[in-house]
């Protein structure tokens, strides 16, 4: 079912009807500030095993996760003064940063070195939703069953509808993914160029 929702003032009556099915485990599709998403409640166990299904990929992969603010990331990362500066800098904005994860991390969403990717999109409906669920999205791009990217609302309603609970549609996006910076030990280590300046990450 496709949701038109405002990108730049969300309506919170259709926010709390995403939630509502996030939280009845659901997995939904959401615009960012990069590209389009699925997602689901982290703390879900069902939902996170539908949601590696959706993306055909092993639950020893972990998905990133959209947290509201700087000010919650701490809660479910291990932030030392570097990466809190640094991310304070860059955040909300298109980056996934790897941190050390901490224990209020479900294990499904940690990686064997017991890191975690956190985004804080630079983009009002997921903040909205997230806020409101009062707990992080899991967070994966929106690719349909052969790898290939969708980059709208409707192409994710035709590709992937009858697997999702919801589509957001929030308009175009940027159309390209965030940068994803590891910032463990505080050592920067550039994953993968995205859509985020990363020059003041290389050595």
């Amino acid at each position: 079912m496709l949701l038109e929702i405002n990108p730049d003032n969300p309506q919170p009556r259709l926010i709390k009807r995403v939630v509502e099915a996030l939280e009845a485990g659901g997995v939904v599709a959401y615009p960012t500030d990069t590209i389009y998403g699925l997602g689901c409640d982290i703390t879900n166990k069902k939902a996170l095993r539908k949601l590696h299904q959706i993306k055909r990929q092993p639950e020893s992969k972990p998905f990133s996760f959209i947290c509201p603010s700087l000010k919650h990331l701490s809660q479910y990362a291990l932030v030392t003064n570097y990466a809190y500066k640094t991310l304070k800098r860059l955040l909300p904005g298109p980056y996934t940063f790897i941190l050390s994860g901490s224990r209020e991390v479900p294990k499904m969403s940690l990686t064997r070195r017991k890191t975690a990717g956190i985004r804080v999109p630079d983009h009002a409906i997921p903040l909205a939703i997230v806020e409101e669920l009062g707990r992080p999205l899991a967070s994966a791009s929106a690719i349909d069953p052969e790898g290939n990217e969708l980059v709208g609302a409707w192409e994710i309603q035709q590709a992937l509808g009858h697997q999702l609970d919801l589509v957001v549609d929030g308009g175009p996006v940027p159309g390209v993914a965030s940068s994803v910076v590891s910032l463990v030990d505080d050592e920067p280590l550039i994953i993968r160029e995205g859509a985020g300046p990363v020059e003041e990450f290389r050595f």
